[in-house]
Formats: structure tokens, C-alpha cells, sequence
């Protein structure tokens, strides 16, 4: 965990110490530091970074990063809320953007997700185009209309309230046992409810499934009742 705030990383310790049975993390406070220790004492499972601590220089650290742990996932951690920061780590390889806004539960349940060898990224960053593409198309009329519910050909129509409850958790990192617990159902019947929404959003997998909601305009919109 690579963080220049020691308030930070002391912070969030506890919480990423519930992520197994046996967890060592390792601190730095740039990403000098951070190469450094993944080089000496690794290999290691899962890799955050700060996307502004001294020496990342953007999404050029990550990269860095990703040479120094290549079968790690790398996840961006930063108090950015920026939507072409989003963009940009995922285009950059990273397996998620974690902002600093997001409570403890949903952060740990991001990082699970990660960990299973999925990837996460906040749904906020895909209800709009980034600025670059909405500057060459100031009209909003070009190309696929991700932020846009217009027309039948959005897959998010296809899905009932349940299965839009379940989407609403997915894109928040849950599990399908976390998702279970919280609306008091079997696990079972989740993953069926899951293979159900992966049909209906032309999807293979979570990964795939969860990229076509970011892309198709997702914006928080489950009801509030299971």
C-alpha cells in the first residue's frame, strides 16, 4: 500500500487486514519506495498505489508499477473524483480506481472483487463520456450513447427491479455472498440471478458484464426495497 499520508495508510490498514486469514502489508510512502519493497520482499497479491503521491507522475507510476509486479493487480487508490482519472487508469491497465469517498465496506468488497480477478471501477466515471470525446462531440449525437437511456437498444432495459437491485451492488464491488446476506437469500440463488443478468446484458462473465453497465449509462438507479 503506497500512500504519502501515513494518516491514510494507518487508516486503512485494519480494514485491508480483513481481506485474508494472514495479511502482510507493506507500506511506502512514494513510489520509489513502493518499486522497492515489491522488489525485495515480493512477490504480492495486490498492489495500491496513490495516484498523486511524489513520483507516480499520473498513470507513467502505474505502468512503472505494473513492470515491477507483473501477476499483481494494481489498483488506484486517490481522493480523485475525476471521471477521465477513471478512464484513464482503466485504459492504463489498472484492475480498479478506489476513491478515497468510498466507506470502508464498499472499498473492501472493490478490493474482493479484485482479488477474485474481476476488475472494479466506480460506476460515477461511465453515466458521461470523458471530456475529450464529449469535446469532439459537443451534441452528444455521435457514436454510442453511453450516458443515454434513449432508444431499445440499452441493455439496462432489459432488467427487472431484483436484477437491477443485484446490478447496483455489483457495480459497488459486493460479492455474490455479500450480495445474499444483504437481501436475505441463498447464494445460489444470486449466481442464478447473476447468469440470468450476464444473458440479458450479452455478457460472459462479471467482468464483462459489469463493463457493459459502466458503458450502457449506469446511474445508480436499483430500487431502494429488495
Amino acid at each position: 500500500m503506497a500512500d504519502d499520508h501515513t494518516l491514510v495508510r494507518q487508516g486503512l490498514s485494519p480494514f485491508i487486514g480483513t481481506l485474508g486469514d494472514q495479511v502482510t502489508i507493506l507500506e511506502a510512502e512514494t513510489l520509489d519506495d513502493a518499486v522497492s519493497r515489491v522488489q525485495a520482499d515480493g512477490p504480492v497479491d495486490l498492489v495500491l498505489l496513490d495516484l498523486n503521491m511524489p513520483g507516480m507522475n499520473r498513470m507513467a507510476g502505474m505502468a512503472r508499477m505494473r513492470e515491477a509486479a507483473p501477476d499483481a493487480p494494481v489498483v488506484i487508490l486517490t481522493g480523485s473524483i475525476d471521471a477521465d482519472d477513471v478512464h484513464a487508469a482503466a485504459e492504463a491497465g489498472a484492475s480498479g480506481y478506489i476513491p478515497k469517498t468510498l466507506n470502508a465496506t464498499a472499498m473492501v468488497n472493490a478490493l474482493r472483487l479484485v482479488l477474485s480477478g474481476e476488475r472494479y471501477f466506480p460506476s460515477f466515471a461511465f453515466n458521461a463520456p470523458p471530456r475529450a470525446a464529449a469535446a469532439e462531440d459537443p451534441a452528444g449525437g455521435g457514436g454510442a450513447a453511453a450516458g443515454s437511456d434513449a432508444g431499445g437498444d440499452n441493455p439496462l432495459a432489459k432488467l427487472d427491479d431484483r436484477e437491477t437491485h443485484i446490478v447496483s451492488m455489483m457495480v459497488d464491488g459486493a460479492t455474490n455472498k455479500v450480495i445474499a446476506r444483504e437481501l436475505g437469500l441463498q447464494e445460489v440463488t444470486i449466481k442464478v440471478h447473476t447468469r440470468k443478468i450476464y444473458r440479458k446484458l450479452g455478457a460472459a462473465n462479471r467482468s464483462q458484464a459489469i463493463r457493459i453497465i459502466m458503458e450502457s449509462g449506469w446511474s445508480a438507479r436499483a430500487p431502494h426495497q429488495p
